[in-house]
């Protein structure tokens, strides 16, 4: 019997049988998931358990190199830790943007770990994957039709920059993971999916209301970070009808009404309208209430249908090879001509390169302590202690990067300013060499919504047997 056939044979007539028990297990798996909240979330014997995998959060590079943010070794642990519990209780075990961006590199990494797990560790179950990549084909003609929207103050999307992002994702809804469901998995690893749909997925496809489930959905994905103290433990939600309650496996974070409500607005423009592919999610006549000081109770969302399905789209497109110069310094003179040095060093270091290095270059200072992370509008009344230098250098090849950052490097250790004390180093290194290539650098190139017909052509859905 399958891990949905159980769950169906428990719940025969979803809501009429009873509250369903959601256990969020990780935020983003691969980091590290608190091993006792979580085996104390498994002991409530929920009725299935989610995983977020991945993020925008880390930037463009892992979605344009397909690479993972974690490392191999505790993304294998977390897997095993949710893979090892969901076999034993039978229940469905769900994972949205596998591998950190959700692209095809990401999911076949992932995928291969959990065959892996599943082989050393003796398990056996029905395995299904949704691929999230979108064929530029796609992009483009919703581009042509202009059927793509862009979130926030990106530069304009146009089919020569379609061509040279690297990946492109969609964020799929509760939709794809209802087809897998529906196949009877165990297991469902997706691609790069909306957090809430990992979570509102089992609930609809075992009747559960949608507002309630997507609400629910909303709050739990990242565990409890909706707590005070906030943390990463183990999160139990208890769906009952329209409400839930939320209730931390760590003791020491609690669900208040407060914490909750503050969460519900994370990651939103609107506070009170959280947009999905399926339709919208209204939090305008939400309540929340203690039902102790450690759980809170939620209620009265509203969720409206869309007329036409949205798709969240996302790209990552090589700028080129990058590499940073680390230093600090001390010194009053240095730090009230920071701005000045900064632009002789640059006019010094290109007069000095012209003709040794290949291609067009970018030379990006930063200041902590000045600057560093907001452009304030006016300057501070008295000027820092010390500050952090960051010179960032992206050339078209790494060895022209590297070249750059290292004339920089000397120059800005000897350049002469009024009032300069020393004439054999201005500025601190924190180590040698202070200058170091960081790879290849990536900008996110689409980040829109693409309105479309029908869903699941975009998410296939595929299975297999371990």
């Amino acid at each position: 019997m399958s891990a949905v056939a159980r769950l169906r044979k428990r719940l025969p007539d979803g809501p009429a049988s009873g509250p369903l028990l959601a256990l969020a297990a990780s935020g983003q798996l691969g980091y590290g998931i608190p091993e006792a909240a979580f085996r104390a979330g498994v002991q409530r014997q929920p009725h299935f358990i989610g995983c977020d995998m991945g993020s925008i959060d880390p930037g463009p590079y892992y979605l344009g190199s397909g690479r993972m943010a974690t490392s191999a070794a505790i993304t294998l642990r977390d897997l095993r830790l949710v893979l090892g519990a969901a076999r034993a209780l039978d229940v469905p075990l769900l994972i949205g943007s596998a591998g950190t961006a959700g692209a095809r590199p990401h999911l076949d990494q992932t995928l291969a770990m959990v065959r892996q797990i599943a082989r050393q560790d003796g398990l056996h179950f029905r395995l299904a994957s949704i691929q999230a990549d979108i064929e530029k084909s796609t992009v483009k003609q919703a581009l042509a039709e202009h059927r793509l929207q862009p979130l926030g103050r990106i530069a304009p999307l146009t089919g020569h920059e379609i061509d040279r992002t690297a990946h492109l994702v969609g964020q799929m809804g509760t939709e794809a993971f209802g087809r897998a469901l529906a196949s009877e998995a165990d297991v469902i690893v997706a691609g790069r999916a909306c957090d809430t749909a990992v979570f509102a997925a089992v609930p609809a496809l075992m009747g559960y209301p949608t507002a309630a489930a997507m609400h629910m959905a909303k709050i739990i994905e990242c565990t409890s970070i909706c707590c005070t103290p906030g943390g990463r433990d183990a999160m139990l939600a208890t769906l009952e009808g329209d409400e839930f309650v939320l209730e931390s496996m760590h003791p020491a974070r609690h669900a208040t009404p407060m914490s909750v409500a503050a969460h519900a607005l994370y990651e939103q423009a609107d506070p009170l309208v959280v947009i999905e592919p399926e339709g919208a999610l209204h939090l305008d006549d939400v309540t929340y209430q203690a039902v102790d000081p450690h759980r809170t109770r939620a209620g009265g969302a509203r969720w409206q249908t869309a007329a036409r399905p949205t798709v969240k789209i996302e790209g990552a497109s090589r700028v080129g090879e990058r590499a940073v110069l680390l230093a600090g310094s001390a010194d009053p003179g240095f730090i009230a001509a920071i701005e000045a040095i900064f632009a002789e060093v640059e006019r010094v270091v290109r007069e000095i390169v012209e003709g040794s290095v290949d291609g067009a270059y970018q030379l990006y200072w930063r200041t902590y302590g000045v600057n560093g992370i907001v452009d304030w509008p006016a300057p501070a009344a008295s000027p820092p202690r010390e500050v952090f230098v960051l010179v960032e250098c992206i050339a078209e090849s790494a060895e022209a990067a590297e070249t750059v950052i290292g004339v920089c490097k000397q120059y800005l250790l000897h350049h002469g300013f009024p009032g300069r004390l020393s004439t054999g180093g201005n500025i601190a290194f924190p180590f040698t060499p202070p200058e170091f290539a960081t790879g290849t650098a990536y900008r996110f190139s689409a980040y829109h919504v693409m309105q479309v017909d029908h869903l699941a052509p975009l998410f296939p859905v595929e299975i297999e047997e371990l």
